[in-house]
Order: C-alpha cells, then structure tokens, then sequence
C-alpha cells in the first residue's frame, strides 16, 4: 500500500512539475510538484524498509532420553518474534 502510494504521489508530483504549464497566481504548482515528489519518494523509502523488516521466526529442536522408558524424546519449539 505504502509503496503504491509513494509511487502515486511521485507521478502527480512529476505532472505537476513537468507536464503542466498552467500558471495560477495564488500557488505555484512548480513547487507543490516538487514537495509531492520529495514526498513520495520518503513514502516509498518507509515502504521498503517496512518490507525488509519482516517477522522473525525461531525454530527450536530439542531431544534427549525418556528416562522413564529409554524412549527417545523430540520437542520442537517455534517462536515468532514480533517486530511491533
């Protein structure tokens, strides 16, 4: 979503800047096609680094000797380290 939006907000930024030869007296849209740009590429940024920063599991194998039978023991252990 965030990505999308990034991209989003770079492509009306670059129309606004580049295709668009419209002059308005009270803003310039020169400037807000450049905020939106810089805008979009911190959102894309956030995006990619939220992505790379994913959930970490942990896998833990555990066995030994039933001392009761002499049978051997398995356990399996599986921790997931959230992030948030």
């Amino acid at each position: 979503m965030s990505l999308g939006f990034g991209i989003f907000l770079i492509v009306v930024g670059a129309i606004l800047t580049f295709a668009l030869n419209v002059t308005v007296s009270w803003i310039d849209l020169h400037l807000v096609g450049w905020i939106l740009m810089g805008a979009g590429l911190v959102v894309v940024i956030i995006g990619i680094v939220l992505i790379v920063r994913k959930r970490k599991s942990v896998v833990i194998n555990r066995s030994g000797v039933d001392p009761r039978n002499g049978g051997q023991v398995t356990e399996t252990e599986r921790r997931d380290d959230q992030p948030y």
